[in-house]
Parts: C-alpha cells; structure tokens; sequence
C-alpha cells in the first residue's frame, strides 16, 4: 500500500489510518433502503457509528433498485460515520464510474470499494441491459490512476484548464476475493492482480468454513500479498438455520460445514436461533482474528445492524480503538 499520508494536502480516512495503525479492524454494512427514506439510513448508521471503522454503502445490492449509493454515504456521514462507498461495474459506462468518484470525492467520501455487482438476472429488472462496459480490475486501475498520476482513463489530466492544478482524486480501495472457490491457485492469482491493479484492502467472501480460509491465507502469506494489501475476513450474521441452509445450498461460493447447519437446527428447537447466530459470528471473528495476516473482519447482519454491537461485544472487540 502507498504511503499516502504523506502526499501534502491528502488526509487519509479513518479506514486507511485503521489498516495502517496495525489495529484489527471492523468494518460493516449498510444496504440503502428501497425508497427516499432518510430517517430509515440514520437509524441504521446510529447502531454501526462508534462500533465499526467504515460502513460499506451497497450499490443496488441484489440487481434491484435502491436509494443510490452516494446519497445513502452522505446520510452516514452526516451521523458521523464513515462510508465505504460500493461502485458496480453492472449499471455504469466508464464515464459515469468516474463522473461518481470526482463527485464522491468532492462531498467528503474516501474510501471505494469495486465490485462486479449480482447480475441483473437475480432481480426483479431483467429486461434492463447489464452495462459492465469495464471489468472490476480495470475499475481499480481506473481508481488507482486518478489518485496517481491524476488522470482519467482516457488520459486526461483531472484539471480544469492546462493553467489550473492538477487535482487528483484519491480513495482508499477495496475490493472482493473469495478464499473459497475452485480453483484456489487462481484466487490468488486474480487476488495478487487486483492489489497489482490498486486495491488496498480485500474483503472476502462471507467464512464459515475456517479450516479452507486459513489454507487460503497461508498461500496469501507464501505470496507476501498480505503485506501488500489488508485482507478483512467477511463474516454474515445468520440468525435462522433456513438462512445458513439457503447460503449453503443456493449461493455459489460459500462452503459451510454441515456441523454448523446442524448446531442451528438445535438452536431452532431451543428457540434461540438469534442467539445462537451472534455466537457463531462471534467465534468467526475471533478464529479471523488468530488467523497469521488477517487485518480485520467486515460483518455483514443482513439488514440488523442493532446486532452489531452485541455481536461484536461477544468478540471482544468493543470499545474500538481511536485512530
């Protein structure tokens, strides 16, 4: 990662200054409600601000309609959170990627997170037309460049006249890998890619099978690539055993012990499946956390961010760190 504290005039995020510290870091979400209501994202951002680092702010998550990402970022930032601001390659043309990061930057936004996002087959719009004029890596390098040297991917330096200054646009970047997906030699191939192309952190696929994400990150270690970027395990809260069992069978790339579906099912019958979802995610945070070159977690409640707090009370990680 570039030092760009140093760079005269930037101020690195709360986020960048948190990876760089050393600290483990926590990092959570927010998907944007499904109409323009304001006071529906300030509920939510009051139970994550002060107990998480950054707030990942989705992009239309699920290829359906949602208040746009950067509204969405402005609300979190008005409660004094910190937004990670999610940019799909799915509904956007290079131009309009990077009409919204110089916007985004203007209003106060430093950290992007770059995804492909869920095709336009899972939602309810499947007749709209899937852009992805550009991939995700060839986003990060777009990112990467207008930070350093300044310019936009046609080249164009980021100044309004050749007599203004340069005035690049610098974002802290993320982007997704998943450890648990075959082949795994070319995960770490397209993970080493992506930290090539800019990425500063990696957020990865949601892990409950500890035993695959740590041989994942032992081939990250052999490659030095945790030096290079910081890699924050995702962890889902799953509060039913239908949940855990849908995640299980019906989306791709999740590899979840059966163990774990079945240690649910008790909880079911007990009538404490809620509980018992916080202690899992709790226990996967910690095995994250023990885990050689794991620099954080990004924990994702599906849409019960009040759970935050208890589940990372159990984890033992609250109060967090000032940085």
């Amino acid at each position: 990662m570039e030092e760009t504290s140093k760079i005269p005039g930037y101020e690195p995020s709360r986020l960048e200054r948190a990876v760089r510290s050393g600290q483990f870091v926590v990092t959570s979400e927010l998907g944007p409600p499904k109409c323009a209501d304001a006071e529906y994202v300030r509920q939510k951002a009051d139970c994550l601000v002060g107990r998480v680092e950054a707030i990942n702010v989705t992009d239309n998550q699920g290829a359906n309609v949602r208040m746009c990402n950067w509204a969405t970022a402005l609300l979190i930032l008005e409660r004094g959170g910190e937004p990670v601001l999610q940019f799909t390659t799915r509904d956007r043309n290079r131009l309009a990627i990077q009409a919204d990061l110089i916007g985004a930057s203007a209003l106060g936004i430093k950290n992007a997170f770059v995804v492909s996002g869920d095709h336009i087959t899972l939602g309810l719009h499947r007749m709209a037309r899937q852009v992805s004029d550009v991939d995700p890596m060839h986003v990060l390098q777009i990112v990467k460049r207008m930070g350093d040297p300044g310019v936009l991917d046609s080249g164009e330096e980021l100044r309004n006249s050749p007599k203004q200054p340069l005035c690049p646009v610098r974002f802290f970047i993320g982007a997704a890998e998943n450890p648990f997906a075959d082949p795994q030699e070319f995960r770490i191939m397209r993970l080493a890619k992506k930290i090539a192309a800019g990425a500063d952190f990696i957020q990865t696929q949601c892990v409950f099978d500890i035993e695959r994400f740590r041989e994942f990150m032992a081939d990250v270690r052999n490659k030095g690539l945790h030096e290079k970027a910081a890699i924050l395990g995702g962890i889902v809260l799953a509060r039913t055993v239908g949940a855990l069992t849908f995640m299980k069978t019906r989306v791709p790339g999740i590899s979840i012990p059966e163990e774990m579906v079945q240690r649910m099912e008790r909880a079911k019958e007990q009538k404490r499946s809620e509980e018992e979802g916080i202690a899992i995610a709790a226990e996967m945070i910690q095995q994250c956390r023990e885990t050689e070159g794991v620099r954080g977690v990004h924990l994702i409640t599906l849409e019960r961010e009040e759970l935050a707090e208890p589940t990372l009370q159990k984890a033992g990680l609250l109060p967090r760190p000032s940085f």
